[in-house]
């Protein structure tokens, strides 16, 4: 990982936030650098269960010499100058450790998926909502100002008009180490498997199309695949409205690297293919279709198709820090309320995993949201 350069930021009086990381989880090396790039953090702590292997995964990601490395978890958990924590331990974990954190005051930054049910997720948006500190989940895509343009685009009643379908996909070809040894396809540490890691971000896409308004229903797809030890390997659903509107997903740890968004209007076509990890840092692309039809021997178009090419001087990762610990810092220093559209948008996105493990169990039948 190379060397980052923080971004300054001069205009703000407040101190920075002081983030503490539980576990050395291979996502940690992204959020590591995030929280040194952003202009209002600073990486405090890192934890592990051994304190060498903090020390390597420190000196391996730069951390500062100011860091406090700890061998627990509490360790950080008890550090009195933590004011947040980034957890990117095994789904089975994060009951215990956002609730523990929320409950000990600090803001909880939660690696998705959050929870192995929605049950568990009330759990800790209420140990949250009890401490008063700041949830969010760690769905990188939805901070990149991209998200923001194409929400523009799906709500331009002339450009696109109303949302008819839209279709999500996030797959990755998995190496045999990946399918033997990762946590993601471990029953006893990520039991939701591909649809957990993977279907994920499809079902959020999903939700984003649809202004996140909850379907009505949802029905699995048939024929799921697993590992020997019951563990999602590759799945699929459909999300019903009561308006008619239908979203579709795949997901899965056995096809070719693919991250699209296909979402059809009345009027006019979306259409991303790196929505998830946009293929450059600093700039990120969509392409629209508007108002198009049959010409004579071609197909016609009022407006051409054209692709949005959206700048960003920091890393989608960095805006999510960036914006959660704005967020901490209002409550922290102005006395404001922690923000609810982020753990809203979270129990949504369970709800709907919840209802695709239920359809599978139920042989592949509609679960009414």
């Amino acid at each position: 990982m190379s060397n980052p350069t923080p971004f300054s930021s001069s205009s703000s009086s407040s101190q920075p936030i002081r983030f503490g990381i539980l576990g050395c989880a291979d996502i940690a090396r992204k959020l590591s650098r995030a929280i040194l790039l952003s202009p209002n953090t600073t990486l405090h702590a890192l934890g592990s269960r051994s304190l060498s292997k903090a020390q390597a995964f420190a000196n391996s990601n730069n951390y500062p010499p100011s860091t406090k490395l700890y061998d627990s978890y509490d360790a950080v958990l008890d550090d009195p100058d933590v004011d947040a924590v980034y957890i990117p331990l095994p789904t089975s974990l994060h009951l215990t450790w956002a609730v523990k954190a929320a409950r000990k005051g600090k803001h909880v930054l939660l690696e998705k998926p959050t929870a192995l049910n929605v049950a568990d997720l009330d759990q800790i948006i209420d140990a949250c909502e009890e401490s008063g500190v700041q949830f969010m989940d760690g769905t990188m895509w939805t901070h990149h100002p991209r998200t923001q343009a194409m929400a523009d685009f799906l709500q331009d009643s002339q450009q696109f008009g109303q949302l008819s379908y839209v279709q999500t996909c996030f797959s990755f070809a998995a190496d045999n180490d990946f399918l033997e040894n990762d946590i993601r396809v471990s029953p006893d540490l990520d039991a939701l498997g591909a649809l957990g890691d993977t279907g994920w971000y499809c079902i959020r896409a999903s939700l984003f199309a649809a202004n996140y308004e909850l379907p009505k229903s949802v029905t699995a797809l048939r024929n799921p695949i697993r590992n020997k030890a019951g563990v999602l390997l590759a799945c699929g659903a459909s999300l019903h409205w009561e308006d008619g509107r239908v979203a579709t997903f795949n997901c899965s740890f056995l096809s070719h690297l693919t991250m699209n968004i296909s979402a059809v209007g009345t009027t006019g076509t979306l259409r991303v293919t790196d929505f998830i990890v946009p293929y450059e840092e600093k700039s990120a692309s969509f392409s629209t279709l508007s108002n198009g039809g049959f010409g004579e021997m071609t197909l016609a178009w009022k407006q051409k198709p054209s692709e949005h090419i959206v700048n960003t001087e920091l890393p989608q990762e960095v805006v999510m820090v960036k914006e959660f610990s704005t967020l901490v810092d209002g409550i922290k220093n102005r006395g404001l309320a922690p923000e609810k559209k982020w753990p809203t948008l979270t129990r949504k996105t369970q709800l709907v995993i919840d209802a695709v493990v239920a359809s599978i169990a139920q042989g592949f039948e509609p679960i009414q949201i």
